[in-house]
């Protein structure tokens, strides 16, 4: 990642309150809908713009508080944190789904509660939920895949291409014509994922896509995403697995909708005592690393991946 890369996203001292929380709409702000606007998988799914700002009522407890971030072009970033901490309400700001109660959030330099920009947004900067349920739309695999570059407007020939390279890409190729919903779990998982990728926007958010995968499915899952930000996507993944951020080029902890702390994925681990404070869980490998950081000389990889790790301990032999 280039330092002088330029902003994909930026939230400046953004606020968030879930609609109920929060008192009196600011004047003037109504919601809207783009024209011409669908709903469907890969993050151009509901054109509906989220509430209008609103102000924050005393002692509410805002979901996001005085967030201040910035999404660079071309890296890979990581958002930490326990469940309740912010991450999911922070990654739908940055494709629209929400707008800030306070302060700016900007996507490519758009103003992200201009209902004029949304459908625009969303053709830039593609989100795979949480639960795939929640966007999978097609009845059968490749037209659930093709929903998302159909309402870009994509000629069809150019959607045939990115549907077969996204579902191959998935692991999904071999049921392209079956029913969606004869998918297992981690498949939909899959499929949903697939549907971001055949949108092939320049920014991907993931809500902690490997949660329905099995260990085989997870490390394929990153093989993609790794080739995907060699290729000079932006990525923006949500995960509470350590392992999985290992390749990436910055993470940001989340602490009951604050930055708790930012930068390089090396330096996080040198934090690994603020770990349980801040609601992480150390998988063995950081575990064993940070004590034979602690306890010995061997020269150890500055972040403890599996074949750094045996390369280090084979030298013992």
């Amino acid at each position: 990642m280039k330092t002088d890369s330029k902003t994909v996203c930026e939230l400046r001292d953004v606020t968030y309150v879930y609609p109920g929380e929060a008192s009196g709409r600011v004047p003037g702000g109504t919601p809207g809908r783009v024209p011409g606007g669908t709903s469907g998988s890969g993050g151009i799914s509901g054109q509906t713009i989220p509430e209008a700002s609103e102000t924050v009522r005393p002692g509410t407890r805002p979901a996001l508080s005085g967030v201040t971030l910035r999404v660079r072009e071309g890296e890979w970033l990581a958002l930490l944190g326990s469940n309740g901490s912010g991450k999911s309400t922070l990654a739908k700001h940055l494709n629209a789904l929400l707008t800030p109660t306070q302060g700016d959030c900007t996507v490519f330099g758009l103003p992200t509660n201009d209902p004029l920009n949304v459908f625009a947004i969303r053709s830039a900067v593609s989100m795979v939920f949480q639960n795939p349920e929640n966007q999978i739309v097609g009845t059968v695999v490749e037209e659930d895949a093709a929903f998302g570059p159909e309402n870009q407007g994509i000629p069809t020939e150019e959607i045939g291409r990115r549907v077969e390279n996204a579902l191959r890409a998935a692991g999904l190729l071999a049921k392209r014509k079956k029913p969606t919903y004869t998918l297992s779990g981690g498949e939909k998982q899959r499929l949903a994922v697939a549907g971001a990728l055949a949108m092939d926007t320049p920014c991907l958010v993931l809500d902690e896509p490997t949660a329905m995968l099995d260990p085989q499915g997870r490390r394929e899952l990153l093989d993609v995403l790794r080739s995907l930000h060699e290729g000079g996507k932006t990525i923006v993944s949500i995960t509470h697995r350590l392992e999985e951020i290992l390749h990436c080029d910055r993470a940001v902890v989340l602490v009951e909708g604050r930055i708790a702390w930012e930068g390089s994925i090396p330096g996080l681990f040198t934090h690994s005592d603020s770990f349980r404070k801040w609601g992480l869980d150390a998988p063995p490998l950081v575990s064993l690393w940070k004590e034979l950081r602690a306890e010995t000389n061997l020269p150890l990889p500055e972040v403890p991946t599996l074949s750094g790790m045996t390369d280090s301990l084979c030298r013992l032999l």
